[in-house]
């Protein structure tokens, strides 16, 4: 049964954000989603920063989360957060704690979704609130037969259209036993690509 202290107990966790700069991982339900703990743990070394992950359910699959030192929101907690209508939206809670939002991996699903504008579940959602005026990263991680059929290109371009920026795959041998491009940057370019963005302390603004 819902307890009275599980509805505020996520907008609680956001509030007491530590870090100047906070960066929403998004994780989808490729297997470059092993290696989720690793880049949280960088991702933290990054002065100022704080960090949050929204997980779909088909990534829960490929990653342990107890290796995962922050608190990771999923599908579950946007429904059991909301009961009536002065209850916090969790979607759209996220969006506003989050100044920079990184999804790796972006699955071949989760990657047509999101050009089409379908928000089923809770990552899709906060995508499709996201404020445009903040930095949205993504890194495309698929089979290479996935990322070489034609609608992935366009659906790439589309993203990149929204003002979206792509952190390229990367050809290698992968999981599966086939070689070529298909696989998610690795986390040091991930990190490389999001300290562009992190705000030095004298520039952050406060938060409301």
């Amino acid at each position: 049964m819902q307890t009275d202290e599980l509805v505020p107990c996520a907008k609680s966790d956001l509030l007491r954000s530590c870090g100047t700069f906070r960066v929403l991982v998004g994780v989808t339900g490729s297997v470059a989603a092993l290696k989720l703990p690793l880049l949280v743990t960088q991702l933290l070394q990054l002065p100022g920063v704080d960090v949050r992950v929204v997980t779909t359910e088909h990534a829960k699959h490929f990653y342990n989360p107890e290796e995962v030192s922050v608190k990771i929101y999923s599908d579950t907690d946007e429904w059991e957060m909301w009961t009536q209508r002065s209850d916090p939206v969790l979607h759209i809670e996220l969006r506003r704690w989050a100044d920079l939002l990184v999804i790796a991996p972006l699955d071949a699903n989760t990657l047509g979704k999101i050009s089409n504008g379908i928000c089923d579940n809770l990552l899709t959602c906060v995508v499709r609130a996201w404020d445009m005026s903040r930095p949205l990263l993504f890194c495309p991680a698929m089979n290479t037969a996935m990322w070489q059929h034609p609608i992935t290109a366009q659906q790439v371009s589309k993203l990149k259209e929204f003002g979206y920026v792509e952190i390229p795959c990367i050809a290698k041998k992968l999981v599966c036993g086939d070689e070529g491009k298909g696989a998610m940057a690795e986390v040091a370019t991930i990190i490389g690509f999001v300290e562009q963005y992190v705000q030095k302390p004298n520039e952050s603004s406060e938060k409301t």
